[in-house]
């Protein structure tokens, strides 16, 4: 257990809900940052409900995205509400909210405004289309900004629409760079003492991970479409099957791996064949290379075959699983599932802090709280709310 974490100087107000926003509050957060979430009276966020598994009708997901938070509630629809926000920001490093731009504006809470009462208050924005633009006032879930950032249309197979990730990779991608770009604020912010937005959509976080596709339209007229299991022109790199029933992932289109690869096949001179000598001539015949690896590696069960494979050299691996995952001595060697004490289910595992730092390192200090569960240490401590004011909000339904 460290003492002392890297952001734990940062106090962040974390508004809106889901996952576009509150991710980014989590990966603040996994690094001590102290992050204050603010959730309707009664209600809270719809991740406390979400999520396919529910035992006991809890969430299994609100533990992991609400980690290391603290939550108070407060009807940002109110005007007592919005003024307890603007009280938090005075105290505050960061702003983060998700919701549809304009919203801050119409509750008085623009990023002018707010600038008057913490002029270094970073203000981070996760939105589906951005602050401007034609598309900007726009209802944009996760799903909408994967389909225009591109990533939609190149996933699945070719004889079948696009498909998507069984992750929300639209949200979590706006997220990890909303974290980026308010790290940078702060950064610029210690040279001006000002703060700044950052503008974090969706559509243009999915369209940062398009590697060469823009120009490749634009210099060559290509269009990269839905390849299944594989890409173009790169070979061999694919799953492939073994005598036991199992997949493994092979990526040998590098000339030397390849020919380690073929040193594992006991078949050298297949490195040495014109159609697959060549990086280009394996792309070009990738079908028919496919073939002869996967007749090969069907005469072996799957621990024979990476045996062989490790040996060589060769990159490979098993296709995970969640149960794969938990038992696996390499996640356990560097600790990538963390268990944290959960009240209902005990020990409670999840992904741990990453990236790891090896001076500075996050950690997971609790689970998702209950809602409005720091509202006393907030309000009273933080504010310096009396009892009484404490219970005229509640009782008006502000808190």
């Amino acid at each position: 257990m460290t003492t002392s974490l890297p952001l734990d100087d940062l106090r962040v107000i974390e508004l809106g809900s889901l996952l576009a926003g509150p991710f980014c509050g989590q990966l603040l957060g996994d690094f001590g940052a102290e992050i204050i979430k603010v959730e309707d009276p009664g209600v809270g966020d719809p991740m406390r409900q979400w999520g396919r598994e529910k035992p006991y009708g809890t969430s299994l997901w609100w533990p992991v995205v609400a980690r290391n938070k603290k939550s108070i509630t407060a009807n940002l629809r109110s005007a007592e509400g919005q003024d307890l926000i603007r009280k938090l920001v005075t105290e505050a490093d960061v702003l983060l909210e998700n919701f549809r731009p304009g919203t801050l504006e119409k509750w008085g809470l623009s990023p002018e405004e707010l600038w008057k009462l913490n002029p270094g208050l970073i203000i981070t924005r996760v939105t589906g289309f951005g602050q401007s633009g034609p598309y900007s006032s726009q209802a944009g879930f996760g799903s909408i900004g994967e389909a225009m950032g591109g990533i939609r249309y190149i996933t699945g197979d070719p004889d079948r629409p696009p498909a998507r990730t069984g992750v929300s990779l639209g949200d979590s991608l706006a997220a990890t760079f909303a974290t980026l770009g308010t790290l940078v604020a702060l950064h610029y912010r210690t040279r001006t003492g000002r703060g700044q937005v950052v503008d974090s959509a969706i559509y243009e976080a999915v369209l940062a991970l398009t590697e060469s596709l823009i120009p490749e339209w634009q210099i060559a007229g290509y269009q990269r479409e839905r390849t299944g299991t594989t890409l173009p022109n790169v070979a061999p790199s694919n799953v492939y099957p073994t005598a036991d029933g199992e997949m493994i992932l092979i990526a040998a289109n590098q000339d030397g791996v390849f020919r380690r690869l073929t040193g594992a096949m006991e078949d050298l001179e297949l490195a040495d064949d014109p159609r697959y000598a060549t990086h280009g001539a394996r792309g070009a015949n990738m079908d028919e290379l496919d073939g002869l690896i996967a007749k090969w590696t069907t005469t072996l069960g799957a621990d024979d075959l990476l045996q062989r494979l490790h040996a060589a050299s060769v990159p490979c691996g098993r296709i995970f699983r969640a149960k794969d995952m938990m038992v696996d001595p390499h996640f356990a060697a560097r600790e990538a599932i963390v268990k944290v004490a959960h009240p209902d289910f005990g020990d409670f595992a999840m992904q741990n802090v990453f990236p790891r730092l090896s001076e500075s390192p996050g950690q997971v200090r609790h689970v998702g709280p209950s809602l409005g569960e720091h509202n006393r240490e907030i309000y009273q401590d933080l504010l310096h709310l009396s009892d009484d004011e404490m219970s005229s909000l509640h009782a008006a339904g502000v808190i």
